[in-house]
């Protein structure tokens, strides 16, 4: 078990090089010049400079690449002089040095994702510390439904089958695999937050926390968690309900469940108690799948109802050619992505030893 741990983390450990290396190339490579970005258009040529030569953007493209890298490195390597581009001030890096070697301080810290060219030098790290938060919110609420109303649906689905209820409920879940998250968050806004707003009392937009109309501070508003968690859930809730409704129907035709029929067990009792523990195994993998999806899935989602995520801070970033956010936020979200699915990767280790040979 412990080589197979090693190797998954290995595994992890080259993809996400690759997810960095990609990035740091895709944007270097875009037109534009990272220094006059940060000052705006009012900049002189001496500032420009001094910017260039604080931030490392008059080295050549491989040496920005290295301090790049070592930027984001937990164990990294400091210059000791003060002018030197890399080196270990508290200001700048949150650590502490292990131990010298000549000129050179060996660091353990936290990755360093530098700062925002927009928000007047303020931490990469903060801004996602900020939005990731309510993103989370939005993904478990999303997959929340879509397991809760899947599941369900799926039962109902395979009860039924090939009658009217089972066929609305596939045609319902196609329905809902085939419109983009996007545009159902538009008819989800216009419906239910402005021509039905007077029942439902729902706002097309807003985030979890809003200012408080006199100024006396923030306060949570769940009701706008509702349309936004709603749209995200659609197409998992799809995906749920078919593998709940076929995996299902696997199971009721296997042996024991026959027995258990025989045996004069209700119908209820026999989902309950025998087949749906053993239905569920294609459910949950596509539920971990989903759940890392979705933190990359809410941009447009969070843009269109104005939530406070990380999807929202991306899209707005994009707007304003911040690209350390940019570059920050999507090295976040593919470590995620690779955090849940080493995570999914164990449980099946665990659950099933033949996985790991």
């Amino acid at each position: 078990m412990v080589s197979y741990i090693l190797q998954k983390i290995g595994y992890a450990i080259l993809t996400l090089f690759g997810v960095v290396t990609v990035i740091f190339l895709l944007f270097n490579i875009l037109p534009g010049d990272p220094a006059r970005m940060m000052l705006g258009q009012n900049e002189t040529a001496e500032q420009v400079a001094i910017v260039k030569k604080k931030y490392g953007f008059d080295q050549p493209i491989e040496k920005q690449y290295l301090y790049y890298i070592n930027d984001l490195s937990p164990l990294s390597f400091h210059g000791a002089a003060k002018s030197d581009h890399t080196f270990f001030s508290k200001t700048k890096y949150r650590g502490f040095r292990l131990f010298s070697v000549l000129n050179t301080n060996v660091v353990l810290k936290i990755p360093y994702l530098r700062t925002s060219f927009q928000k007047n030098g303020k931490l990469v790290s903060s801004v996602i510390a900020e939005t990731l938060p309510n993103t989370f919110i939005l993904a478990i609420s999303s997959i929340t439904i879509a397991m809760v109303l899947g599941i369900l649906l799926g039962i109902i689905s395979a009860n039924y089958k090939d009658r009217w209820i089972d066929k609305i409920i596939q045609l319902i879940s196609t329905l809902g695999m085939s419109v983009p998250s996007f545009f159902s968050a538009i008819i989800f806004a216009w419906i239910f937050g402005f021509l039905l707003y007077n029942y439902t009392g729902l706002n097309m937009t807003g985030s979890l926390y809003e200012v408080d109309d006199f100024g006396n501070g923030k306060y949570i508003q769940w009701k706008n968690l509702i349309l936004p968690a709603t749209v995200l859930g659609i197409r998992p809730l799809a995906v749920v309900s078919q593998l709940m409704r076929n995996s299902l129907l696997e199971v009721m035709s296997l042996d024991y469940i026959r027995t258990a029929k025989a045996k004069g067990l209700s119908e209820f009792a026999i989902i309950k108690k025998h087949a749906l523990k053993n239905a569920m195994n294609p459910v949950i993998t596509a539920i971990s799948g989903w759940f890392a999806s979705m933190l990359a899935g809410a941009v447009f989602v969070e843009f269109i109802f104005g939530w406070n995520g990380l999807g929202k801070e991306i899209v707005d970033a994009l707007n304003t050619l911040d690209l350390p956010i940019i570059m920050g936020a999507v090295i976040v979200i593919a470590s995620l992505f690779i955090i849940i699915n080493i995570f999914v990767d164990l449980i099946y280790g665990w659950l099933d030893p033949k996985i790991r040979t």
